[in-house]
């Protein structure tokens, strides 16, 4: 019995992938779960030997004054014979004759065995996968449901969702499929891998599987962006002087990234020597358009590139792909111009420029005008000042203008004009014969002929 239960676990660990302890450990809590179905609610231990496959058997027993429940307690005189550090209110374990446990506490056993077994390989399972996170599986496809495949990985299933699929790839029962491990779920029915073959990682494994440069860590894979199916854009970084990045990764001949490539299903591939200059950086992002010139605007990270007129459709990209991955790329938002458009674009800056040159010219000669204005203003009214001070107290009377002057204005026709407001000889030439007429006691004749001297007076 003994040899035949180690052979058993042996067995049961080499095929579930499980540690020997863990299995018996199972064992135990399983004859644990059976023997307090045979003896009630007793605190009881189990031991198992690794190596013959002994099972010892333990009740604990409370140590008490007087025994009230014999199966349940000891009193300290008999404890204390068997283990001399007993003390009253302590347990002190007795060891029980392990006999055959029944049908019912065998199966119960059966079932807990099973279910710690089942446990120990979720764990092991989980925790192998956890560490796999970000690492390249092989498995073998089952199944295809619900636009989802099941793939057999050896310990467990793993499944590959239609979002982490690559469009237009498509996978028969029993076709060996090579896949990144996405996440790691428990779930009530056991772990459950996901894998991928669409995130931009895959592609940055494969090439770390092919290239020994990158396996190594001579070379870096910095940045990864995909398109999955159609075009994969990869930067990559020597940190050997010696060592170009560039021809590591595709190989003599092309056979390294051509094995990427076969694995991709013909997914197009641009490799991209990494540089801190962003407009080297940007220019190489563009491949395999061949860019003349960058212009880069650091504030809000944006570039303008300008290429051939013949380089524009390939620089741009089918449906703007290779810009848009170029811009994932390098991390800056990316405007493409033709040269002809950029010279365009140039002749409107340089004529604008020569317009605003103009403007701020007339502007500052027109500051210049008021200033000089402003300057002489002040210097007649300095000198107006100057005489003011030196001639004799102002007359107010002989300030006026004196009217009469004027060929048919008599003092009474003054003083009307006035009262009405034509005080000077400026304001009654101004006038018309109207206005002239509307004052009271001048008529058509006399209008004209106050109207005509003021003129005259004013060399109107």
């Amino acid at each position: 019995m003994s040899q035949e239960l180690i052979q058993v676990i042996e067995q049961i660990s080499k095929e579930k992938g499980i540690a020997k302890e863990m299995v018996i450990e199972a064992v135990e809590s399983a004859l644990v779960t059976a023997a307090k179905k045979k003896f009630g609610a007793q605190r009881i231990a189990v031991r198992v030997d690794p190596k013959r496959g002994d099972i010892t058997m333990y009740a604990y027993r409370k140590v008490v004054p007087t025994v009230t429940n014999a199966e349940e307690e000891i009193t300290l005189e008999e404890a204390q014979t068997l283990y001399p550090e007993a003390q009253l209110d302590g347990e002190v374990p007795l060891e029980v004759e392990f006999q055959g446990f029944g049908r019912i506490a065998a199966q119960t056993a059966r079932q807990v065995i099973v279910q710690k077994v089942r446990e120990a390989e979720r764990d092991v399972v989980l925790k192998e996968f956890n560490d796999k996170i970000g690492q390249l599986v092989n498995g073998i496809v089952l199944r295809h449901e619900k636009g989802a495949y099941f793939v057999d990985l050896g310990k467990t299933e793993a499944v590959l969702p239609a979002r982490e699929q690559v469009p237009r790839e498509s996978y028969r029962r029993g076709d060996r499929v090579r896949a990144l491990v996405l996440e790691v779920r428990d779930t009530s029915k056991g772990p459950q891998v996901v894998i991928s073959r669409s995130h931009p990682d895959f592609v940055g494994r494969l090439f770390e599987m092919e290239v020994p440069e990158i396996y190594e860590n001579i070379v870096e894979v910095k940045v990864v962006v995909r398109e999955p199916g159609d075009r994969t854009k990869i930067a990559v970084k020597s940190k050997d002087s010696q060592v170009d990045p560039v021809g590591a990764c595709v190989g003599m001949k092309g056979s390294r990234v051509q094995a990427v490539v076969r694995e991709l299903r013909g997914e197009k591939i641009d490799i991209i020597p990494w540089s801190e200059d962003p407009r080297v950086f940007i220019a190489k992002a563009l491949s395999p358009a061949v860019v003349e010139k960058v212009g880069v605007t650091e504030e809000d990270r944006s570039a303008l590139a300008v290429v051939a007129d013949s380089q524009l459709s390939l620089a741009i990209g089918k449906k703007g792909q290779n810009v848009r991955l170029a811009a994932k790329l390098t991390g800056w938002r990316i405007d493409i111009l033709s040269e002809s458009e950029y010279e365009q674009e140039r002749q409107k800056e340089r004529e604008q420029e020569i317009e605003a040159a103009i403007v701020e010219e007339t502007r500052k000669l027109a500051e210049e005008t008021v200033a000089a204005e402003s300057l002489e203003a002040e210097f007649a009214g300095a000198a107006a000042k100057a005489v003011e001070a030196s001639a004799e107290p102002f007359d107010a009377s002989a300030a006026k203008p004196d009217l009469t002057n004027i060929e048919g204005v008599g003092p009474r026709t003054a003083e009307q004009l006035q009262e009405a407001g034509y005080d000077t000889i400026e304001k009654i030439g101004a006038m018309t014969e109207q206005e002239i007429m509307a004052i009271q006691g001048i008529g058509e004749k006399t209008a004209q002929k106050i109207l005509a001297s003021a003129r005259a007076i004013l060399g109107w």
